[in-house]
């Protein structure tokens, strides 16, 4: 699937930020590549006097001064949304807090607005999508979705070993996809996806050939943690595995639930059902 930008979408704005000029929406990246971060992770500005900010990102200088110069830039901020508690997502949040008053929106911690389904937060909608963090929200506005985690730009998410975290994912993923109020996602890491039904479609077929191998393999006999990687999870590199291992452990209680599991399966420790 391409994620080629239609003409005239997004004008580059020196390195960063980056305006995509169809949705009026600005991105600032953060300097934090990385194997889970991809290029860094991504800033959001939605509106203008006032903007409204979601994942402030991490606590680096460079990119703290590229969002105070944006928000100056479109008029202030009304307020910070996050899609999850995770640090490379939230730990700016605090700061811009304190200096703009500005109110903080998460579905978990010390909030002014608690999230949860259909709470609106300026032009935003909140939509649950745990998965990848308990307390993981995606946001709908501007004519985008927001997904922080849930759905980056380019390759999987790890799926967390909380018990149900990847049924309640893949209800989420299919919640998204029968929306029609949205038609690019903004995700927290990687490019912008302009084909977003597809890609919300990409992942829902991954999660399911996912499930598809490792059934196969238990279906050879295979129960230790090794030998399902190995079977299902064969081109994930070394800095990755422990990221597989835990989504293994979601697939597992998946299976689990569902009475799928055969007996003697060794769990990921620490995993759901561990």
């Amino acid at each position: 699937m391409s994620t080629t930008l239609p003409p005239g979408a997004e004008l580059e704005l020196g390195a960063e930020p980056r305006l995509l000029r169809s949705h009026d929406i600005l991105c600032v990246r953060a300097a934090n590549p990385g194997p889970f971060t991809l290029s860094g992770t991504n800033t959001w500005l939605v509106g203008r006097a006032p903007a409204w900010l979601i994942d402030p990102g991490p606590l680096e200088d460079g990119h703290m001064r590229r969002v105070r110069g944006a928000i100056v830039a479109r008029g202030g901020l009304g307020g910070i949304a996050l899609t999850h508690g995770h640090r490379d997502h939230s730990e700016a949040a605090a700061a811009l807090r304190a200096e703009h008053g500005a109110p903080l929106a998460a579905a978990r911690g010390e909030a002014d607005v608690m999230l949860a389904a259909g709470v609106r937060f300026g032009p935003l909608q909140a939509v649950p999508t745990p998965g990848h963090a308990p307390d993981h929200v995606a946001f709908v506005g501007a004519g985008a979705c927001f997904t922080g985690d849930a759905v980056l730009g380019q390759g999987s998410v790890f799926i967390s070993p909380d018990e149900g975290a990847m049924a309640a994912y893949l209800r989420a993923l299919e919640g998204l996809r029968r929306r029609e109020d949205f038609s690019v996602i903004c995700p927290g890491h990687g490019p912008v996806v302009w084909e977003a039904k597809a890609k919300l479609q990409e992942y829902l077929e991954h999660r399911a050939e996912r499930e598809r191998a490792l059934l196969l393999a238990l279906d050879d006999g295979r129960r230790s943690v090794r030998e399902l990687l190995d079977a299902a999870w064969p081109e994930v590199p070394l800095p990755l595995r422990g990221a597989a291992r835990a989504t293994l452990a979601a697939h597992l209680d998946k299976l689990g639930s569902e009475g799928r599991l055969p007996a003697g399966v060794e769990r990921p420790a620490g995993g759901a059902g561990a």
